[in-house]
């Protein structure tokens, strides 16, 4: 009886508790931290123990509310998030929550990544990105620093990049160049000549040219055909927790589709794609996995330290690693050669057969290299035409695009970030125009075409 009894008094008390709550939303008078306590103190007086405890730990869960969710905290994720708090009108005014389901980051594309960054694109629109987010790294602690901490060093080492072209490919690296400049990069032409002279390391067999990059209220609207189609909303994002059946509802008004490779399967989840193929609806978002192998190796006789990140006319690409003589590199396979994206097994193999063999062509001195180590990691790939997907979804009008970068999006990523907390903010684009990334393309079939891509 003494328990009923309890259970009684705890149930007029949480009824006394939602009174007063109640009465708390009419009257800005009363002092509710006082009020707190004092109820507090009267479920404590009819529960057993002693000291006040709630009764379930909530403090490894996500909050039940945020204005935006970012799902993928890799570095194109967290670059909207720092946008999104750097450009806010007034500070706190908005509530930013990144959902990354691998905490440690060791399947991260971002950490796994060779780490480049080039301004050398076929699109100004790359060119600028890139511009940006050099100067952005050049300058990170105008940016990230913290008082009291020591400076930010992010080990920026602006070697340069070193893109090759055969006789074939050479007129377009030509027009290529000239664009780039326009933009404000600083990139030059070298003959074969001028490369031996810079470089005498390198075999300039089959290179006509190459390009040096120095680092400085109605819910219905319709389409353009005609077509009808239904606006939608995302109004929460449930959180599944680590080690944990559990999920956490998240209620939002704002949703970035970060997710890098699997942001494909994020879009599917908020139902795009799923309408009849050929109209909006069943528009996908053309991005998925593709694995990409990178190898470490070892060359006492390799190239100096001004070696920059070279890209052979044969797709392979390497860079200096360190001051050890040790070396980053692979090579994009072909479609026919995909690996498998459901594992991150290195295929030495593929070093072996497809790798060396250009890279001791092109650099003789390569002959002797001994691999130290190698791993995987993902493109987060668009299909249609390799570059990023920036910007609002058309029909599920609250879910934004960072993503598809195809294998250039952390060196864009400080770019792309800012850009889609312009867009959520002021819904437009203001320091750089990235509407031919945005989601529509796809629908109306207009590549925005970057051959630069490997």
């Amino acid at each position: 009886m003494a328990m009923l009894r309890g259970l009684l008094r705890l149930r007029l008390l949480c009824g006394l508790l939602g009174r007063e709550l109640s009465t708390r939303r009419s009257s800005s008078t009363l002092d509710w931290a006082g009020k707190m306590s004092e109820i507090k103190k009267k479920i404590q007086s009819v529960l057993p123990g002693g000291a006040w405890n709630p009764l379930y730990d909530t403090s490894h869960l996500p909050p039940e509310h945020s204005d935006v969710v970012i799902v993928g905290g890799g570095v194109l994720g967290l670059s909207v998030a720092y946008w999104l708090k750097k450009l806010e009108k007034q500070r706190g005014a908005i509530q930013v929550l990144v959902v990354e389901r691998d905490h440690t980051y060791s399947r991260a594309s971002t950490g796994l990544s060779v780490g480049g960054i080039r301004q050398q694109f076929s699109l100004p629109v790359n060119v600028q990105l890139s511009l940006f987010s050099v100067d952005f790294l050049r300058n990170i602690n105008d940016y990230l620093a913290v008082v009291d901490d020591p400076p930010l060093d992010p080990r920026f080492n602006p070697s340069g990049y070193l893109l090759l072209a055969s006789e074939k490919g050479a007129a377009i690296m030509e027009n290529n160049v000239k664009m780039q400049r326009q933009e404000g990069a600083k990139v030059c032409l070298m003959s074969p000549e001028q490369l031996r002279n810079k470089f005498p390391w390198i075999n300039t067999e089959g290179v006509a040219l190459a390009s040096y990059g120095f680092v400085s209220s109605s819910n219905r609207m319709e389409t353009t055909n005609g077509e009808e189609v239904t606006l939608k909303r995302i109004h929460e994002v449930h959180v599944k927790m680590d080690h944990s059946l559990e999920y956490q509802p998240v209620e939002c008004a704002i949703v970035i589709n970060a997710a890098g490779a699997w942001s494909g399967q994020v879009a599917e989840l908020a139902g795009i794609g799923k309408g009849p193929p050929g109209t909006l609806q069943g528009t996908k978002l053309p991005v998925e996995p593709r694995k990409r192998y990178v190898y470490l190796w070892h060359c006492p006789e390799g190239p100096g330290l001004e070696t920059p990140f070279i890209a052979d006319t044969s797709g392979v690409y390497f860079r200096r690693e360190g001051l050890g003589n040790n070396y980053l590199g692979g090579c994009s396979p072909t479609e026919e050669e995909e690996p498998n994206p459901g594992n991150l097994e290195v295929d030495h193999d593929f070093f072996q057969d497809k790798v060396w063999p250009q890279l001791a062509q092109r650099v003789p001195a390569f002959e002797n290299l001994k691999v130290r180590r190698a791993w995987a990691g993902y493109y987060d790939y668009n299909t249609f035409d390799q570059n990023g997907v920036v910007g609002p979804h058309p029909l599920v009008v609250n879910m934004y695009f960072a993503t598809g970068f195809s294998g250039h999006g952390l060196q864009q990523a400080p770019a792309v970030g800012r850009a889609v907390a312009e867009m959520v903010l002021e819904g437009h684009f203001q320091t750089i125009n990235l509407s031919p990334f945005l989601f529509s393309r796809f629908y109306l079939g207009e590549k925005v075409q970057e051959y630069n891509i490997f």
